[in-house]
């Protein structure tokens, strides 16, 4: 039996190679949080700008809309411990950010001191992608973390396309 496109689907698209990062936002009434993020990419150089997708179940997601300011930590690809923090998700109102180092941007969102760098940035616009939204972010701010130069971005790829 041979495979058809539409079965290959699934690990073809997988092959994609992706960063993995921690996002962090602020709510409207101050709170904080941060979520791991893998579907990022740089998709401007004037103005600098990345996307991002969120997966619409996130609590996170409904913080996030044109005009928000968000940050992004850059991972190292020996920082698997902040796969098992940030991979699960938290629910509303519990601490994203206990026990780790963390610095602000010129915002005031909390970074990860302990990352490869950051980034921020405001959401000029947002597009729906099914079970996620894509945004984009114009970038004004960016930091090197204590493992820049010192260690590669971590770079993920997934056995099936269609799930994490």
């Amino acid at each position: 039996m041979s495979s058809t496109p539409a079965d290959l689907l699934p690990a073809v698209l997988g092959q994609i190679p992706s960063g993995l990062s921690i996002l962090t936002a602020r709510s409207p009434d101050g709170q904080e949080t941060g979520m791991l993020a893998s579907w990022l990419q740089q998709a401007a150089f004037e103005p600098p700008a990345i996307t991002i997708a969120v997966n619409k179940s996130r609590y996170l997601h409904g913080w996030l809309g044109p005009g928000t300011s968000l940050a992004i930590s850059l991972l190292g690809e020996t920082q698997k411990q902040m796969l098992g923090h940030f991979g699960k998700g938290f629910d509303p109102g519990t601490p994203a950010f206990s026990g780790l180092a963390l610095s602000r941007t010129p915002d005031g969102l909390p970074v990860l001191t302990d990352s490869t760098g950051w980034l921020e940035g405001t959401i000029s616009a947002m597009l729906d992608a099914g079970d996620h939204s894509v945004f984009l972010v114009q970038l004004s701010a960016a930091g090197a973390g204590s493992r820049s130069g010192e260690e590669k971005p971590w770079v993920h790829l997934r056995k099936n396309g269609l799930h994490y």
